[in-house]
């Protein structure tokens, strides 16, 4: 059986950014956390929405997708923020740390080319709120040459939101079933 990816990033799309006025959604709760470095006397606020957790949990249970993180938090994703959402402590990428001043140096998201080297010839859905075009380029040439990835890109200011998990439902078991695989059953998102 083929695996099938789930790429989540952290930073805008499960910890929304602040708007403008320094809102953040209503149906985020604060929490205050210290990532792995940091002086335990200076935390890092962070809001999360507590239905994520459950939401994540239903999809990487019932459908054949294998969650990664894919963030600069690295070992801290599953450290802090998983246990905050009732997560599990999923594997995640190990990026880099690039000396750069921009998410885009080369036009595109600078993750990308770590992650198409990691992902090989497995099929992935991938969740982040700062692709570019290129990026969205890259992913249909790859869904071109046989390799099926979708990008989900919540607005950072708002995150993650139950219609982005169901397109990724549908779309894994959409590729589940182009690739001869029987999709699992569940329950609605």
């Amino acid at each position: 059986m083929r695996q099938l990816h789930l790429l989540i990033d952290i930073d805008g799309v499960l910890i929304p950014f602040p708007a403008p006025d320094g809102a953040t959604p209503i149906d985020h709760v604060r929490h205050h956390v210290v990532p792995a470095g940091r002086p335990s006397t200076r935390p890092v606020p962070v809001w999360l929405n507590p239905a994520h957790g459950a939401m994540l949990s239903a999809l990487t249970t019932t459908s054949r997708l294998t969650a990664q993180w894919c963030t600069s938090w690295r070992d801290d994703a599953s450290r802090l923020i998983a246990p905050l959402l009732g997560l599990p402590a999923w594997p995640h990428l190990n990026l880099p740390r690039p000396q750069i001043t921009t998410s885009h140096p080369n036009g595109y998201l600078w993750k990308r080319d770590f992650v198409d080297a990691w992902l090989d010839d497995t099929p992935t859905a991938w969740i982040d709120d700062d692709f570019t075009a290129l990026d969205h380029a890259w992913a249909a040439q790859r869904t071109a040459r046989g390799l099926p990835t979708l990008l989900i890109q919540p607005d950072p200011h708002v995150g993650l939101l139950p219609k982005h998990l169901t397109a990724v439902e549908r779309w894994a078991s959409h590729t589940a079933s182009h690739l001869g695989q029987q999709p699992m059953a569940r329950e609605p998102l």
